[in-house]
């Protein structure tokens, strides 16, 4: 695809106005190829991660059964966040998402910002992604004599893969991907409550309620320790926006995306929640453990054989979802910060499959890096992504809201119309939850024995890199609004 069929308008936003309704030069050229049942699972499959599945054990030993209300906590924010996102999506799908709303309400800086912390957050949780499914298939003996570096590199190859095929082929692997984990979740949920209702004992403990008033109650350990992983479980929540991405690839999104964002209400409610208080009433909380997931320690302790290698499995599914996820949305999102200029010209490029590879390509390097990173200091590479990956789901996030925000008062002023599908309680909604995002990043300046400290110490870096960059590329991005006779706003 050329550069000028880039810059061919597309009829997109409508105004009660009669405005000139809104282009998006990087939503050219996408087949509509994903069905309802592959946004569904896409929905699914980024409310439900290692997070849950790996990193509930650690949690609950830090803050027992108070972990559930944490992920009940940061479940509502991120479902307000996809939500807000959801009624953008209605008021004008796009496949650059939440980097094309930045655009329209915020200029091309927004946007410019909106792109990069995006990429910033998928490209190093890319690195983490395959670190994991290295560090899991060495969990098993065939692969322990194999470098760590090396399974990184086939992990990417396959991912890759299957993203460059076809979107909907990345739909498929990513329906599949998602089936497995809410089926070992449902599995689970359904002997944890078999156990309670008959009162089976597990490991020697009584399971029910009691247990956990015999174990300190719900906050064993005070309120303090649940307030400090709730650094943590944000990120398990860090997948759910990506549900506006598919949008732009989907045959009628104003019928499907407001069922699959709802559907993540209940599906934070049963799996998290649900998942956590269950495991509380199982077991006491401080026989789970950090590293180990907790659903391997109660199978553990029932004496279910291979229950760690069919976790492992399940992990490494999720894992591997995860990593799709990430090239499939950074793809698109590059795509749209190329047409503007904001990005390489490469990243504009499509294949005849639909598929902007140049994008995807781009991400696949920071996590060639990644392997590197790999070979090179294998025990830490995990940690040293992990906190670049917080800062940028934090901006992305903080961005979907300030549109939203700025949407709604367009709206009031009769500029735009709102979609019958929309945030509720706006515009309170929106500083609630940029407050709490603020609250999450001083609960990590305060995390002095963790990694989140660090963490923060990282935004200025990150905040000089993109003013940097941003002066490296407005030139172009003002050469290329004013090519296809963009505002004078556009053009900076």
């Amino acid at each position: 695809m050329s550069e000028q069929d880039l810059r061919a308008p597309a009829p997109t936003g409508t105004s009660p106005s009669g405005a000139v309704p809104v282009v998006d030069a990087g939503d050219e050229g996408y087949s509509k190829s994903l069905k309802t049942r592959h946004v569904s699972m896409i929905a699914i499959g980024g409310a439900i991660g290692t997070g849950l599945f790996l990193g509930a054990g650690g949690r609950l030993h830090s803050a027992g059964p108070s972990l559930a209300i944490a992920y009940a906590v940061c479940g509502f924010f991120a479902f307000m966040v996809v939500r807000a996102l959801g009624e953008l999506v209605l008021h004008r799908p796009s496949s650059g998402s939440f980097v094309s709303y930045s655009r329209e309400f915020m200029g091309e800086k927004g946007a410019y910002v909106a792109g990069w912390m995006h990429f910033l957050n998928w490209s190093t949780t890319g690195v983490v992604d395959i670190t994991a499914i290295a560090l899991y298939l060495h969990y098993w003996k065939a692969f322990t004599t194999i470098p760590q570096w090396v399974l990184a590199l086939v992990a990417l190859a396959v991912v890759l893969t299957v993203n460059l095929v076809s979107v909907r082929f990345f739909g498929e692997f990513e329906f599949w991907a998602s089936l497995v984990k809410v089926a070992a979740l449902v599995a689970f949920l359904l002997i944890g409550i078999a156990l309670l209702v008959t009162g089976h004992k597990v490991g020697g403990y009584s399971s029910g309620p009691g247990l956990m008033l015999d174990h300190g109650g719900i906050f064993p350990k005070g309120v303090l320790p649940m307030l400090v992983v709730i650094q943590g479980v944000v990120f398990a929540y860090a997948s759910t926006e990506l549900v506006g991405v598919a949008a732009g690839e989907t045959e009628n999104p104003a019928k499907i995306m407001p069922k699959a964002i709802n559907s993540i209400v209940w599906r934070i409610l049963l799996f998290y929640v649900g998942s956590v208080v269950l495991l509380a009433m199982l077991l006491p909380y401080n026989l789970y453990q950090e590293g180990v997931s907790p659903f391997v320690t109660v199978l553990s302790k029932l004496g279910v054989p291979a229950a760690g290698d069919v976790m492992n499995l399940i992990v490494l599914t999720a894992a591997l979802s995860s990593l799709n996820s990430g090239l499939y949305s950074t793809g698109r999102i590059l795509r749209s910060l190329g047409a503007a200029g904001s990005a390489p010209r490469f990243t504009t490029r499509m294949s005849r499959h639909h598929v902007p590879y140049g994008g995807i390509l781009m991400t696949s390097v920071v996590c060639v890096l990644g392997v590197g990173l790999n070979a090179w200091v294998p025990k830490n590479a995990f940690e040293i992504v992990l906190n670049l990956a917080a800062i940028g789901i934090l901006g992305t996030w903080a961005m979907i809201m300030l549109s939203h925000l700025l949407f709604v008062r367009k709206c009031k002023r009769g500029e735009l119309e709102r979609p019958s599908y929309r945030l509720p309680g706006s515009p309170v909604t929106e500083i609630v939850t940029l407050a709490f995002l603020a609250a999450v990043v001083v609960l990590m300046w305060f995390d002095y024995d963790g990694e989140g400290h660090r963490t923060v110490l990282a935004f200025p870096v990150i905040l000089a890199a993109l003013v940097i960059g941003w002066f490296c590329v407005r030139g172009r991005v003002s050469a290329t609004a004013q090519a296809r006779g963009g505002s004078p706003d556009e053009r900076l």
